[in-house]
């Protein structure tokens, strides 16, 4: 027993060091340049086909074969990737969002390459590097943490290192050259990849598709060290590995020796849940770039043609459609991610699991071996199918509540594996199923009408939800989370509404799939299908149905009338090249072909026949432009529940934007920006600064409107809240009293606890002890959406528009969300701010001060109570200041409850009553503005 011991021992000690390598590989690229490479067990796969091509192919020796594939060609593959894909996305910025796009998309094409060249068949004759015995793998892993820990710490490439990961753009201006860090990065974790590989591949299925799968799921040692910690992935490393040895001495009888003989043979993939799931996420940030969701235009006539293609198989193939019949069955799936990341904007690398639950699901139902449930016919078991795996897309919709960007990604990816290796691999689950088709759809021809019948209700149900209210609240959660719970959007209902919408078309296409094959093949829905599908949308349009379809067809037709790999290698072409083209495939066509476009205009000759025939004049004149007057609001003494019909007394009615008048009561300095120069697109007459028009003409008629009864003074009170962070506190203590009719401000140096004081009164944080209490009710608990719906509005010092959704959709968002639904609000924010004329303008683009009037009608337009802006005079020239500050005192006087956070005292002595000063943490001065803020100095013992 103890030989057996030590035996299990020596061999998990030797698949823990090739873990430990791959932890070691992702971390050092991972603290060189903040990318999570997904393509590192797709070079250790490339790294070990080379070395058996070199030594098995080409009869080179051993060592000389290990140096070219390690010591050069690994490197190279680093620095290859460092310089074409990876850095023109670190100019851009390093969004991670992006660069994780770009790492699969380099994963795809690896793949897809070694399909090519090498076959999709596996290879069992690797040679072998290092002898099974343990010992030389763990010193190399051993050796290699020392060397990075050492260099890492105690030498000058170690303080840029650490520098260039602190803050890449402070290091190149302190002259540390941030590209050749990068650079070192990427070919040393390439040589790590390129070992684990060959290290690996005697011992493992050599294909296209298992190694990389493999390499990829102990990216759990690397989450376990939270991407830092070198000793503690080695030590997680190791001991997963012989943890996973010694599983194998269990052999339980009963039903849980199935389970028992997976997760032994799966425990790095158990770790991979644990990691991804339950441990601090890794990465923040957007869940995708917004050129990879923005919706690209559908040209004319696309649509028509797409109908004749998906029906041209009707009319001139065979009987035969075997091919054509996986097209809108995969047309499906790609539509299930075109809700969630299109739409949702959120990363799912697990799709390709809920398809496999739902062939897998229907033909357990239709063979009467579903636990609990009779035997259906095909097509309802496929419907069944539908609603049993729906709800398990919470599976991937709940880590997403908490999770963004790589931490997301790596959630849905281990979901999706999980799936895989418990479900799709076990025998138990999968042995002996067959999947045939409905009654009287057993030929392809009326299999495939079938498909297309199922296929029109998904592109019907896919474009409801890009339209309407649920359409722009999912466009305004994708293009600013916060910025949309601030405008009253449910974000994490919608976020599981659309993750169980995806799950349930997926399985939808999975079921269709397998009735396409006619059986259930568990290849077909192998997690490295997920990630390709996922590059696949992305690159053609995320958020385009169209381009679901296009990619669908590309998916099926490149593989199937070449040799497998095409299309993996074409769509990793693709997506690797997102960082030079981030508008995507269409609008680099696009650019490249604009200079083709010819503009047809009528000769001389042309002009002389028009002349004649129609009487018209040779040059046509432009009609003369007619100035538009603002629209009139309408003038009421009472508080109508409606921000627009809410006009300022006559003595706070601003002068129109070419008077010379001065506004009355204290006016702000001037700003130290410049004057922001207007946009090239932005139209001649609108002004440079926003400003509130006087009423004139008269009322005109309210809409209908929920009842929201007579109005009343409502206040928001903070009572003793306390909050810190990692130990350090950010708040002792405060209270503080934001009156209606009133202008709250609050003060205090960097540091003070202002944006954590404000973010615990908007819902965004929870203190860890007191009270917020509004209009008498303990709101302490309430998320941010649902305070918004009662009355607490805010704005955000960084701006949160939605900039793919036009102007009046972002303030329609507002409008439906608020505490008032009234149809007209966003029509009259609109006119209120002077926006008419950019209604219809997308937000992306507009100049700062423009976007600060839509952030502000976006949150008046459903009528707060109160309303907390956050430097809301950031980015803005003197006269924007100016205009700002009457429309606030305005919102004041008619009786919003203002609290304003600025760090411009002068705008807040001119425009507060009531000051608050913060410092520590602590208040430690409030009363009337120009009492707090006297420039005299304090007495002796005084508050400062």
């Amino acid at each position: 027993m103890a030989s057996l011991s030590y035996d299990l021992t020596l061999a998990g000690l030797s698949v823990g060091s090739a873990a430990a390598l791959t932890g070691i590989g992702l971390i050092v690229t991972h603290r060189a340049t903040g990318v999570l490479n997904f393509a590192h067990g797709a070079i250790a796969m490339v790294c070990a086909y080379l070395l058996r091509h070199l030594t098995v192919e080409w009869d080179w020796p051993l060592w000389l074969a290990a140096a070219v594939t390690l010591l050069v060609v690994a490197p190279a593959i680093g620095l290859v990737l460092e310089r074409v894909v990876f850095r023109p996305l670190a100019v851009l910025g390093g969004d991670p969002a992006q660069t994780l796009v770009a790492s699969i998309g380099v994963f795809v094409l690896l793949v897809g390459g070694a399909a090519l060249i090498w076959g999709q068949g596996a290879r069992a004759d690797a040679p072998t590097l290092v002898s099974a015995d343990p010992w030389g793998q763990l010193a190399a892993a051993v050796v290699l943490a020392l060397a990075v820990w050492g260099g890492t710490r105690f030498t000058r490439f170690g303080g840029e290192l650490r520098a260039v990961v602190d803050d890449r753009r402070l290091a190149v201006l302190a002259g540390i050259d941030a590209d050749r860090v990068a650079a070192a990065g990427w070919a040393f974790g390439s040589f790590t990849a390129g070992l684990t590989g060959v290290l690996l591949a005697p011992y493992v299925r050599l294909d296209p598709y298992g190694m990389p799968l493999l390499v990829m799921e102990v990216v759990a040692v690397a989450v376990a060290a939270r991407m830092r910690n070198l000793p503690v992935a080695v030590v997680v490393a190791l001991g997963i590995g012989v943890a996973q040895s010694q599983l194998t001495r269990l052999h339980p009888s009963g039903w849980g020796e199935p389970l028992l003989q997976a997760v032994g043979a799966n425990l790095f993939v158990v770790a991979l849940l644990i990691a991804a799931l339950v441990l601090p996420g890794i990465g923040t940030g957007d869940a995708l770039p917004r050129t990879a969701t923005a919706r690209v235009p559908t040209p004319p006539g696309a649509w028509i043609v797409a109908v004749v293609l998906f029906f041209l198989p009707l009319g001139f193939a065979g009987s035969d459609l075997t091919t054509s019949v996986q097209v809108p069955a995969l047309g499906v799936i790609l539509l299930s991610l075109v809700v969630v990341t299109g739409r949702g904007g959120q990363i799912s690398l697990g799709q390709a699991a809920y398809a496999g639950l739902g062939a897998l699901f229907t033909a357990l139902l239709a063979a009467g071996r579903f636990p609990g449930l009779p035997e259906l016919p095909t097509l309802a078991a496929l419907a069944v199918a539908v609603l049993l795996v729906a709800p398990l897309g919470l599976l991937t919709g709940w880590p997403a509540i908490s999770r963004h960007g790589l931490a997301l990604a790596l959630a849905t990816f281990a979901v999706g594996v999980g799936v895989s290796r418990f479900v799709f691999a076990q025998p138990y689950a999968t042995s002996g199923l067959t999947l045939g088709r409905p009654a009287g759809f057993d030929g392809d021809r009326a299999y495939y009408l079938l498909e297309l019948a199922l296929l029109g209700g998904a592109l019907l149900l896919v474009a409801a939800l890009r339209r309407g209210r649920t359409g722009r609240a999912l466009a305004a959660m994708r293009d600013h989370e916060a910025g949309a719970a601030a405008a009253g959007v449910p974000v994490r209902t919608l976020k599981l509404g659309a993750f169980v919408t995806g799950a349930a078309l997926a399985a939808l296409g999975g079921g269709m799939l397998g009735m396409g094959f006619q059986a259930f093949d568990p290849a077909a829905y192998d997690p490295v299908r997920g990630l390709l599908w996922f590059a696949a949308v992305v690159v053609l349009g995320a958020d385009s149905l169209l381009g679901a379809l296009l990619a669908a067809a590309l998916l099926v037709g490149l593989d199937a009338g070449a040799r497998g790999g095409v299309a993996a290698a074409v769509i990793g072409v693709l997506a690797v090249l997102i960082g030079r083209f981030p508008g995507g495939p269409y609008e680099a066509l696009r650019a490249a072909t604009h200079h083709l476009h010819r503009h047809p205009h009528l000769t001389p000759l042309g002009r002389a026949v028009r002349t004649a025939l129609l009487g018209a004049p040779s040059e046509p004149t432009p009609p003369a432009r007619t100035p538009h007057p603002p629209a009139p609001l309408t003038p009421t003494a009472h508080h109508t529940g409606t921000p627009a019909s809410r006009t300022p007394p006559s003595h706070m009615d601003a002068p129109h934007p070419t008077s010379k008048a001065t506004p009355p009561g204290p006016q702000p300095p001037e700003r130290r920006q410049p004057p922001e120069p207007p946009a090239p697109t932005e139209p001649p007459h609108q002004p440079a600064s926003f400003e509130l028009p006087a009423p004139s003409g008269p009322p005109e008629p309210h809409a209908p409107q929920e009842p929201v009864g007579p109005p009343r003074p409502t206040s928001l009170e903070a009572h003793g809240l306390y909050l810190s962070y990692d130990g350090f506190t950010a708040l002792h203590d405060v209270s503080l009293t934001v009156p209606p009719a009133k202008v709250t401000a609050l003060v205090g140096p960097n540091g003070a606890g202002k944006s954590s004081l404000f973010h615990c009164l908007a819902g965004a944080l929870r203190p860890d002890r007191g009270r917020i209490v509004f209009g008498g009710r303990d709101i302490t608990r309430v998320p941010a959406h649902a305070r918004t719906r009662i009355g607490v509005a805010r704005t955000f010092q960084q701006l949160a528009v939605f900039p793919t959704l036009t102007v009046a959709e972002n303030v329609r968002v507002g409008a439906e969300r608020g505490r008032v639904r009234d149809p007209a609000a966003s029509d009259r924010a609109l006119r209120l701010f002077e926006l008419d004329s950019v209604r219809d303008r997308p937000a992306e683009g507009l100049p700062t001060g423009t976007l600060r009037r839509v952030e502000l009608a976006r949150a008046l337009a459903g009528d707060p109570h109160v309303l907390l802006l956050d430097e809301p005079a950031a980015g803005l020239d003197t006269a924007e200041v100016a205009a700002l500050a009457r429309i606030l005192r305005a919102l004041a006087a008619d009786g919003t409850a203002l609290l304003v956070v600025e760090h411009d005292l002068d705008l807040v002595a001119g425009l507060a009553d009531r000051v608050y000063v913060l410092t520590a943490g602590r208040v430690v001065a409030s009363g009337p503005a120009d009492q707090v803020l006297d420039p005299r100095p304090a007495p002796e013992g005084g508050p400062p």
